[in-house]
């Protein structure tokens, strides 16, 4: 986890750097040869500096969430600073629901890279990011522990995707030469197969964790 949390740290540093001149000093076409490996790369980079405000609206946040992520699921610290995990859990909710929104934003208004396809895609597990935030803090409210901290799995799983769909883009990427495959055509399955890998995962860690069903009893 902490891995991809920092995985996940350094995709949303790496944009914010490339953004912030953009947001300065505006957005000019590169000067690359069309058709070549530079210009696809290129490509990527030109549908968020076409968008800089609202691609700035999602991935500062997206920095906190990776950052507070780890701390949120350490047991260690959830037990000796309870108190400080409480505000670190508001804060994460927080940026958690502008990351949300702002995804399925950019999903409506944004030119994917990927089509229809990875729209979809994020669209779909954009929406149930949402659910799964809202359904934690909706039983943390009823302080049924056990549910709340499920779908807060349910929801870093998600979040913490991105991560994970970073190094199967790049194998595609890799793989290009042989398969003939543009970003176009492999983008969407990216996004697919990162998603379904991460709850997949989400969902065998809670049933391998799970106290067992008398636990799930309301907290008083």
């Amino acid at each position: 986890m902490n891995f991809l949390a920092f995985i996940g740290v350094a995709v949303a540093a790496r944009r914010i750097i490339y953004l912030v001149p953009i947001l300065a000093h505006g957005y000019s076409l590169p000067a690359i040869a069309p058709g070549s490996r530079a210009a696809q790369f290129a490509a990527l980079d030109e549908v968020f500096a076409r968008h800089p405000i609202l691609t700035m609206i999602h991935i500062v946040p997206g920095l906190l969430f990776m950052v507070l992520g780890p701390f949120q699921f350490s047991k260690s610290i959830r037990a000796r600073h309870l108190q400080w995990h409480r505000w670190n859990g508001r804060i994460f909710v927080a940026v958690g629901f502008i990351i949300g929104i702002s995804a399925l934003v950019m999903s409506f208004t944004m030119q994917s890279i990927g089509g229809v396809n990875q729209a979809a895609a994020t669209i779909l597990f954009g929406a149930f990011f949402l659910f799964a935030l809202s359904k934690a803090v909706w039983h943390i409210i009823r302080r049924e522990i056990v549910l709340h901290r499920q779908w807060m799995i349910r929801s870093y799983a998600i979040g913490l995707a991105v991560a994970t769909i970073r190094p199967i883009i790049g194998i595609f990427f890799a793989t290009s030469p042989l398969t003939g495959l543009t970003p176009y055509q492999f983008f969407g399955t990216a996004f697919w197969i990162g998603f379904v890998l991460h709850l997949i995962a989400a969902e065998a860690w809670i049933h391998i964790t799970s106290p067992g069903i008398e636990a799930q009893a309301t907290v008083q």
